[in-house]
């Protein structure tokens, strides 16, 4: 089990459009076979009488609304990319989980990275999608019921692998770091394995290497665009540029990473396993 923290978006259509992997469509309802959790609050903003299905633009309008209702609402950063987006991927040698399995990992990683806080009334609204094999996505929107700004844990990646293990564990799901066979723990990780690992440590969109180095050079764009002059803006141009060929790298490691997680790979016993990384008021159904 792999999971992914991946870049914060304003609009809850492109992660949903990737869980579900195709656009997001007005007339396509979304049953709870596909979401299969969402955060508690829900049924309080819901009346009994009304119908259980939600299309998917009602289910991104759920997400988006509380950046309507905050207009003020911001990050540390000061930006407003409040919809958070992770995402998990089961072993391909896994067997095929029930809809109750799914919801209960959903919420487990919604706890373990700072969502969804057990008794808090004014947490974050979240869904969590389960619509292509062996996959799960929890989408997220960051600013609370009370119009403040939940902030994620600064290791969210550890906590996400750490509870990633003890999910593997608790449904006897196979290990990431183990190969596939009759008896995994007698067995060595694969190469693939490990480098899967370390990729995602790289690609991390919060804590990975390539993160840090493109946020600097878009803060040092920022600061150069202020500059009244015509090479000013010229060089905070061509930062732009390096940051998204960076981001586009980011991207290329996260997806070999995925690649190398479904080959079995060459058996190693000399290295050792990597260490761990670190619906609405508006739109009621």
């Amino acid at each position: 089990m792999i999971p992914r923290v991946n870049e914060r978006t304003i609009s809850a259509n492109d992660p949903l459009s990737e869980a579900l992997g195709r656009a997001v469509m007005p007339e396509e309802g979304l049953t709870e076979h596909t979401v299969v959790a969402y955060w508690p609050a829900l049924d309080f903003y819901t009346l009994d009488d009304e119908q259980t299905t939600w299309s998917a633009a009602h289910w991104a309008d759920h997400l988006e609304d509380p950046i309507f209702e905050n207009p003020f609402a911001a990050s540390p950063r000061g930006d407003r990319h409040a919809i958070a987006h992770l995402d998990v991927r089961l072993h391909p040698g896994d067997r095929d989980l029930s809809g109750a399995e799914w919801a209960e990992i959903a919420h487990r990683f919604a706890r373990a990275a700072g969502i969804e806080i057990p008794g808090d009334a004014n947490s974050c609204r979240w869904i969590a999608v389960q619509a292509k094999p062996g996959r799960l996505d929890l989408i997220a929107n960051l600013i609370r019921l009370d119009g403040e700004w939940q902030h994620l844990p600064a290791d969210l990646p550890r906590r996400m692998n750490d509870e990633a293990r003890r999910i593997e564990q608790d449904l006897h799901l196979t290990p990431v770091a183990t190969s596939d066979g009759p008896d995994p723990t007698r067995r060595p990780p694969t190469a693939a394995s490990q480098l899967a690992m370390l990729l995602v440590q790289l690609a991390d969109e919060q804590v990975g290497p390539p993160a840090t180095v493109r946020g600097l050079i878009e803060h040092s764009a920022h600061r150069l665009a202020g500059q009244a002059s015509p090479a000013g803006l010229d060089n905070a141009h061509r930062l732009e540029l390096i940051a998204d060929r960076l981001h586009s790298v980011q991207e290329d490691l996260d997806t070999m990473a995925g690649r190398l997680a479904t080959q079995p790979g060459l058996r190693t016993t000399v290295a050792p396993e990597p260490p761990a990384v670190r619906p609405s008021a508006r739109h009621a159904p």
